[in-house]
């Protein structure tokens, strides 16, 4: 009974181990031109642009002028979720990431690489392509 409850005690210590690290907060892109800030979104996590750090082509008023759906055109990038449906499974995180450059929307999967790096992949069938976002101050 002993081995029993050391070996249930052993296990549910090793669990959170075994859990996806936050992603929650804000971090700056790859190409140092927005702040995302991720969180909770409803029952899932997506991430948000929350602020320009390189101001668009069109300004800061920049609607999403490339998206496939016409009846998405007029809405503006600042405050758009560009990391949607996310949901923690093993070590990462999968949704959905939307590049508001191509108007194009990929299956996507993000990690914690440490506390100040995020690892994100944009995927399109097998070829998938990794950016680093580093935490914003």
């Amino acid at each position: 009974m002993r081995k029993t409850t050391l070996a249930l005690a052993a296990l549910l210590c090793a669990t959170p181990l075994l859990a996806a690290q936050p992603i929650e907060g804000r971090w700056i892109t790859a190409e140092e031109d927005a702040v995302i800030t991720i969180g909770e979104c409803g029952s899932s996590t997506c991430g948000r642009i929350t602020k320009f750090l390189v101001a668009p082509p069109k300004g800061l008023d920049q609607r999403d002028v490339n998206n496939a759906d016409a009846k998405l055109r007029q809405r503006k990038l600042l405050g758009m979720p560009v990391l949607t449906g996310f949901s923690e499974d093993a070590k990462l995180w999968r949704g959905q990431i939307y590049d508001p450059k191509s108007g194009k929307t990929y299956r996507s999967v993000v990690r914690r690489k440490d506390a100040n790096r995020l690892e994100v992949k944009g995927c399109i069938g097998p070829f998938c392509q990794t950016q680093v976002w580093t935490r914003a101050r």
